[in-house]
């Protein structure tokens, strides 16, 4: 297994915000980001989207109402970026910049 490298993006992040993620994630492994955090996060109820959100420069995430989430920091996979939010909150973003959204707490 070969885990993605996790870049930092926040001053005040470190490994206890990205917890377990990284570890769903395995560069060997053939599949797309969505289907690995999916299939290795089932004890947490896999990978559930979750709709609304709209993705701003700078990979900000917006949901209607609540105050833009800067990314903590962020991993690749091959050719997707897995970025990591507060409040456990993931992002899967494709080179075209379609991406989904899920809560992995």
């Amino acid at each position: 297994m070969t885990m993605p490298v996790v870049y930092v993006l926040h001053e005040h992040a470190n490994e206890h915000h990205f917890g377990l993620i990284p570890s769903f994630l395995d560069e060997d492994d053939e599949r797309k980001a969505v289907e690995q955090l999916d299939g290795n996060y089932q004890h947490g109820g896999g990978w559930r989207p979750m709709p609304n959100f709209k993705l701003l420069g700078g990979y900000v995430l917006q949901y209607p109402g609540d105050p833009p989430l800067k990314p903590l920091g962020f991993m690749k996979l091959r050719d997707e970026m897995v970025f990591v939010y507060q409040y456990g909150i993931v992002a899967v973003v494709q080179k075209d910049r379609s991406f989904e959204v899920a809560r992995m707490d």
